[in-house]
């Protein structure tokens, strides 16, 4: 047996559809619903009335979350499809000419004009429209569109990171909320970045940086609104 069977390759882009969703619905939920409990309690609002804000914006914001990624992840599938049976028809009209392109590709890549036309005309007579639709148009089993999957996930991360950031108004003194608010959700957010990173291969302080330099801006901006509302208020 050799090697190769022995440590077969696992490539992280096969997990790019789920993590994507994963790690935008985790950090929009932190996020969002942390800006929002910051903003309102700025404003001088009761606890209850920051509780009531937050929950609703975690309802809020997780059926959000599914319908966005529903709707955008259905149309790169619409459009992949409409690509396919494009190439389907093609492929039903003039097959040495689809041999030729595809081949053509093939010697973009390097390979010489006689081994490309061979492995062009093995591929297709396996499965022509696979071959095309993964050298031609660039779609594959890893990273096709899955709807479903993205909006389950994006809303199940999303409740999830925003369920952090509540727990915080129900846990800390009113006294302390914003200030611990912050903190908690930046380490939070710190913490989500550097899952994320390690899930998908990238390195662990860049990704944890931008996310939390981010986070920090978006709160400081709505405490800022939330004061000057409260103050005019």
């Amino acid at each position: 047996m050799t090697r190769l069977h022995l440590l077969p390759e696992r490539h992280l882009v096969s997990r790019i559809g789920w993590l994507r969703a994963a790690v935008l619905g985790a950090n929009d939920g932190i996020v969002s619903t942390a800006s929002l409990i910051i903003g309102v309690a700025a404003a001088s609002a009761k606890p209850g009335d920051i509780l009531i804000a937050g929950a609703a914006g975690l309802v809020a914001g997780a059926m959000s979350m599914a319908a966005g990624e529903y709707v955008s992840v259905s149309s790169q599938s619409d459009t992949e499809s409409a690509d396919l049976a494009r190439e389907r028809a093609e492929l039903a009209g003039n097959i040495e000419a689809e041999i030729a392109e595809l081949a053509g590709i093939y010697i973009k890549r390097g390979v010489d004009a006689v081994t490309a036309d061979t492995v062009a005309r093995q591929l297709m007579a396996k499965d022509a429209l696979a071959a095309h639709a993964h050298d031609e148009l660039g779609i594959s089993d890893m990273t096709t569109a899955r709807p479903v999957q993205a909006a389950l996930t994006s809303a199940a991360t999303f409740t999830t990171g925003a369920a952090l950031p509540l727990a915080i108004v129900i846990l800390a003194p009113a006294s302390l909320l914003v200030l611990i608010e912050a903190v908690a959700s930046l380490l939070f957010l710190a913490l989500l970045g550097a899952i994320g990173a390690r899930a998908g291969g990238a390195p662990v302080l860049t990704a944890t940086l931008r996310v939390t330099f981010w986070g920090a801006l978006a709160m400081a901006l709505t405490a800022g609104i939330g004061n000057l509302v409260g103050t005019a208020v």
